[in-house]
C-alpha cells in the first residue's frame, strides 16, 4: 500500500450538475460520487485513474475560469483522434483555444475550454507518460 497518492483534483463552478452531465457525455467519464443534492460529484476518466471533484461552494469564490489562461491552469486528456474529437467538442459548445500542432518532441496537441470556460488540453503522446507504480 501507499503512503501517499493523489486522490482527485476540485473545481468550484456555477453548475456542477450540468458540468458533470457534459463531461460525462463528452469526455467518457463517469460519476463515482455524488453528494449534496447534486452540488458535489466526483467524475472518473474512462480508465478509472484520474478523478475529478465539480462541486459548487458559495462559500468561496468562483473561480473565472474564462481569465486563466491555459499556461496558468488547464485539465488534460490523453486522445488518439483530435480532429473527430475537436469536432465533436466544437459541436457540444466547447471553444477552439489553440487548434491541433505538433510539438517538437513529437507530442500532437490542441487546446479547447468547456462551455464553462475551462480549459482542456487533448494530447497525442509520442512516448506516452507513465505514472511509477
Amino acid at each position: 500500500m501507499r503512503d501517499l497518492a493523489m486522490e482527485h483534483i476540485g473545481l468550484n463552478v456555477p453548475e456542477p450538475l450540468e458540468m458533470a452531465e457534459w463531461y460525462v457525455k463528452q469526455l467518457k467519464m463517469q460519476i463515482v460520487r455524488k453528494q449534496d443534492t447534486n452540488l458535489m460529484h466526483f467524475l472518473a476518466d474512462a480508465d478509472g485513474r484520474v478523478v475529478m471533484e465539480i462541486f459548487h461552494n458559495a462559500a468561496a469564490p468562483l473561480p473565472d475560469y474564462r481569465q486563466k489562461s491555459p499556461l496558468e491552469f488547464h485539465l488534460a486528456f490523453q486522445a488518439d483522434n483530435l480532429e473527430t474529437l475537436k469536432d465533436n467538442l466544437l459541436t457540444a459548445k466547447a471553444m477552439l483555444v489553440e487548434d491541433i500542432n505538433t510539438t517538437p518532441a513529437g507530442d500532437t496537441m490542441m487546446m479547447l475550454r468547456d462551455p464553462w470556460g475551462v480549459p482542456i488540453q487533448f494530447v497525442k503522446r509520442s512516448i506516452p507518460l507513465k505514472a511509477r507504480s
